[in-house]
């Protein structure tokens, strides 16, 4: 199983939240929740790719296909829609 194999997945999902009839709040529209890759990997396989000592300090992970980048959805102009 190469990296690839389990790229399938979206880590930023969203849902949209009930706004009843009676809310005296206004709708707050969709929220988003981002998810780990370790859950779509079922094991981690042997021999993973590594990013070099510095980098993985920056990123926070030794492997690449562990690495999840967040975007914030909520950010004007940008994210997801």
């Amino acid at each position: 199983m190469n990296q690839k194999d389990h790229c399938h997945h979206t880590s930023m999902k969203t849902y949209s939240v009930y706004h009843g009839p009676f809310d005296p709040c206004p709708p707050i529209g969709h929220k988003y929740y981002s998810t780990p890759p370790h859950l779509y990997m079922g094991f981690q396989p042997r021999c993973l790719e590594q990013f070099p000592i510095r980098e993985a300090l920056f990123r926070g992970t030794l492997w690449r296909a562990l690495y999840d980048p967040y975007e914030n959805p909520y950010k004007k102009g940008g994210g997801l829609r």
